[in-house]
């Protein structure tokens, strides 16, 4: 199989994702400041899942560039990945309805630990399809921005039940790292 098919379902995903996170985002109840204030904390949280989404799918498209050969363990890779992506839109839905708080935070990094494992998966499933001549393997190297990403995560994780704003900084901050698409796959081309 080539990678064609693989990007289209995951451009399709994404879009679906994309399309019910916009349809939770809320308007003030009134024409207001604080009614604006008040749904503050929401459009933050989908600004941050909007980013990450964003960013998890323009590294993938860049990643797949390098990519010619996709294989089983390639595909549920790739699942394993759109699975955490999807659970962006319920992430942001429950910090809507939850507030910054311990359990929505700390949920949110999981979702964010687990499509990054999941993205490393891809990574190693495309690596062992292609071998030693793999364009995924020269690029990506050691992985080291991939394994910050995920230390990051895991830190960030259960100092949400300390202060869920640090966690958030945390995202933010990882989020930041990822913003660029992967300069090591345009590099490689």
């Amino acid at each position: 199989m080539t990678p064609e098919r693989l990007n289209a379902l995951t451009d399709g995903v994404v879009a679906i994702v994309l399309t019910i996170m916009v349809l939770e985002v809320k308007i003030p109840a009134e024409p207001t400041p604080e009614a604006v204030l008040a749904v503050l904390p929401f459009l933050a949280a989908y600004l941050l899942a909007f980013v990450y989404v964003a960013i998890y799918w323009n590294n993938h498209h860049h990643m797949m560039q390098s990519a010619h050969r996709v294989t089983g363990a390639v595909l549920w890779a790739n699942h394993a990945l759109l699975f955490w992506l999807t659970l962006f839109p319920l992430m942001i839905r429950w910090i809507d309805e939850a507030g910054v708080t311990a359990w929505p935070t700390a949920s949110f990094g999981i979702v964010l630990l687990g499509a990054s494992a999941c993205y490393v998966l891809l990574e190693r499933a495309l690596i062992a399809a292609e071998g030693e001549v793999s364009g995924v393997k020269r690029a990506v190297g050691r992985g080291v921005k991939e394994w910050a990403s995920f230390a990051g995560y895991a830190v960030a994780l259960p100092l949400a039940f300390v202060s869920p704003y640090l966690s958030v900084a945390i995202y933010v901050g990882v989020g930041i790292f990822w913003l660029v698409p992967d300069r090591r796959f345009v590099r490689r081309g």
